[in-house]
């Protein structure tokens, strides 16, 4: 930056630049089965809609459970640009524990939340940083998939099996965003894509389910931590 406002740490790295936005966390909370027959899945409303054109970002963390947490689908958000107002998450094909966990929803650029304290703005008159909106910290990802099996579920779709070793730490949480929406295949249809989390053997699984089966899949599983 040539003007405005730097913060560097100990080791000379930028914390907070005038002309560039963090990743600020806009809400945190948590998530619990409120949502359809059953309350399979879970719907969080946001306290306020987040004015962002772009989606947040959305970060979620099962709680610890002795056995497999199966999410179908990570977190879909609702809304629109300008005006995103939740997320829904659940449960895969409503099996295994139900969907509670905890949540951090995140956007480049801050929210004008803070009563007092220090609010930074960028050229465009837009708030990039605001004392009231920490920063999400990435911590590693993952991408090196080791591909398990794959099964045919009831209309004949290929449901392939993916995994990674991970010792799911507490204070880590998976961006979502990524796991909610379908990813490309050879039709109209789609490639659907969900996360397992086996506490009990220390395994993060990615589970695909489309009519065509393509075997590849690189997808990196984002993980970060409050700052």
């Amino acid at each position: 930056m040539t003007y405005g406002l730097s913060f560097v740490n100990k080791d000379n790295e930028v914390v907070l630049d005038s002309e560039y936005a963090r990743l600020c966390v806009i809400f945190t909370g948590r998530y619990s089965p409120n949502y359809g027959a059953g309350n399979y899945g879970s719907v969080v409303t946001f306290p306020t809609p987040i004015t962002t054109i772009e989606q947040p970002f959305i970060f979620i963390r099962p709680d610890t459970v002795d056995g497999m947490a199966q999410l179908g689908g990570a977190a879909g958000l609702i809304g629109s640009p300008g005006n995103w107002t939740g997320f829904l998450t659940g449960m895969y094909n409503q099996i295994g524990f139900y969907p509670n966990g905890r949540y951090i929803v995140a956007s480049f650029g801050a929210q004008s939340i803070a009563e007092y304290g220090v609010r930074l703005f960028s050229e465009t008159a837009k708030p990039i940083f605001d004392t009231g909106t920490p920063s999400v910290l990435f911590t590693r990802a993952f991408q090196n998939w080791t591909y398990v099996m794959t099964g045919r579920g009831a209309q004949g779709e290929y449901i392939n099996y993916y995994t990674v070793p991970f010792d799911f730490p507490e204070n880590e949480y998976l961006l979502a965003n990524s796991f909610s929406t379908r990813m490309y295949n050879n039709d109209n249809v789609g490639r659907a894509l969900y996360s397992w989390w086996d506490f009990k053997n220390k395994a993060l699984y990615a589970v695909t389910v489309a009519f065509s089966n393509p075997y590849a899949f690189w997808l990196p599983a984002m993980f970060a931590k409050l700052g």
